[in-house]
Order: structure tokens, then C-alpha cells, then sequence
């Protein structure tokens, strides 16, 4: 028909039905290739079961920052021209865990069977490890009491045991605040899922070069806080990272310190 004529010269492609032929074709689907199940360790089960809760019954809120790390970058070199090998992650574990005694609220809990929130006695950080079976995060117990040695070779010791799958429980089990690190893979930024019953993850994105106000490169690290909205409010998740922030970008009084000495720190907190 004209009409047809049409729209084919218009690149329209017609349907037998359409082009008023009155017959209906329809063409059986082919077979389509079969799927294949990969069976779950049970640790992925765990995850997925606990990824699951997670999203499903915690409020998740999310706050962004961008820390300085040329602080950090200068005491690394010091520390390795002295023989001392420690990662940018240490330098963040401790910060953390110098923030969270100052912050304790975001060391903290929901306790869903009485509806109240429960704080932390211990900073003990869980850190996730990629392992041949999926995330695992082993746990740096009392981080706060910890120095920047301590905590890398911590840190080394349950990598090592997690991805040979040899952690005892009580080297994953618990914990009161987690932190996932994917900056070593080029992230940039991303969200975390909150790791339960603990209220709060650090997210760790890349370091990217960025020049600041006076012209002097800084290499800046985007970090997201993913927290319980029923367990912290929105201007104490912004005190925590203002002081990590100050504890990072301050970084000579964490070699030896757990924050208290720090002036500036205590006059933020105070």
C-alpha cells in the first residue's frame, strides 16, 4: 500500500501485521543458552545474608570529605628511610581510631531488641580483605592503643591468615566501626554497606593531585561515611570526619599517640 511504501522509504521497518498483509507471524523463540549456577561457599552465603539485612533494615546515610595526604605522604618517607614500612591504610586505621575516641557515638550500635544504642567500650576496627571466597574483614582490636608499626604488621598477619582462610573466629567476629579500602584498585570514590550490629564504614577512594589556592599540588583522598541514621545524627557523623580530618592531615602526632596530645585536636573536640 502507499502508506507502507512510505514509511519503508522513511527506514521504518513494518511488522507483516502492519503492513496490512492480515497475517500474524510470530516466530518461536530460539533456545536460549542455559545459565550456570555457581554454588556459594558459606561465607558467601553469610555475606549475602548480612549484605541483605543490612540494606534492608538499616537506614543508610552518607556523608563525603576530602582529606589532605601530604602530611601522611611526608612521614611515610621518613619512616622508610628509617626502615620502617607502613601503608597510607595504617595511617587511616589510626586516625580512625584516635577519631572515634573522640567521637564515641559513631563507636557505637543499635540494639534492635530494646531500641537503644549501644556504645563501644573498645575501638576495635575492622578492615576489609579480599580473599578467594569474598570479603572478609579480620578486626585490629584496640586500634587506639596501637602504633603505626603495631598496626601494619597487624594488619599484614590477618591479610595473610584471611586469604588463606585460617582466622579464628574471634579474629572477624565482632568489631565496632569498619573500613574498606579500594583506592589500590583506582576508585575514586564509592559507598560502602554497613557491616551489622556496628553503625558506621569508612569508604576510602584514590589519591588524586589537585593544586590549592597558593599553587602547591595536594593529594587529596575522597572518603564516605556510610552510618545508621537511627544511631548517629548528621552533625555528629560531620564532627567525626572533621576530626579525622585534622587527625590525618596532622599526622607527626600519630606515631606514637592516641590524639592527646594534639592541640588543635582538642580544641576542635573541647
Amino acid at each position: 500500500c502507499c502508506h507502507c511504501v512510505h514509511f519503508l522509504s522513511m527506514g521504518i521497518r513494518l511488522w507483516p501485521s502492519m503492513a496490512g498483509t492480515g497475517a500474524s507471524t510470530t516466530k518461536s523463540p530460539s533456545k536460549s543458552a542455559e545459565f550456570i549456577d555457581i554454588e556459594l561457599s558459606n561465607m558467601r552465603k553469610t555475606i549475602a545474608k548480612r549484605l541483605t539485612q543490612s540494606k534492608s533494615t538499616t537506614p543508610h546515610s552518607y556523608m563525603t570529605i576530602d582529606f589532605s595526604m601530604n602530611g601522611v605522604n611526608d612521614v611515610r618517607r621518613q619512616l622508610k628511610n628509617s626502615g620502617i614500612k607502613v601503608s597510607v591504610n595504617d595511617f587511616i586505621i589510626k586516625a580512625v581510631a584516635i577519631a572515634l575516641k573522640k567521637v564515641p557515638q559513631i563507636n557505637s550500635s543499635w540494639n534492635e531488641s530494646t531500641s537503644t544504642i549501644q556504645l563501644s567500650p573498645t575501638v576495635d576496627i575492622s578492615v576489609a580483605v579480599a580473599t578467594p571466597n569474598g570479603l572478609i574483614t579480620p578486626i585490629v582490636r584496640n586500634a587506639n592503643q596501637l602504633d603505626l608499626e603495631t598496626i601494619s604488621f597487624t594488619v599484614k598477619e590477618l591479610a595473610s591468615k584471611a586469604r588463606d582462610g585460617k582466622l579464628q573466629p574471634n579474629e572477624f567476629i565482632g568489631g565496632s566501626f569498619s573500613i574498606s579500602n579500594l583506592g589500590m584498585f583506582g576508585v575514586s570514590e564509592f559507598t560502602a554497606v554497613i557491616n551489622p550490629p556496628q553503625s558506621a564504614i569508612l569508604a576510602i577512594g584514590s589519591s588524586r593531585l589537585v593544586l590549592d589556592e597558593s599553587d602547591r599540588t595536594q593529594h587529596l583522598v575522597r572518603v564516605t561515611l556510610s552510618f545508621d541514621g537511627r544511631v548517629i545524627e548528621e552533625d555528629i557523623a560531620a564532627k567525626f570526619l572533621e576530626v579525622l580530618k585534622t587527625v590525618i592531615e596532622d599526622p607527626i602526632s600519630l606515631q606514637n599517640s592516641d590524639g592527646t596530645d594534639n592541640r588543635r585536636l582538642n580544641a576542635l573536640i573541647s
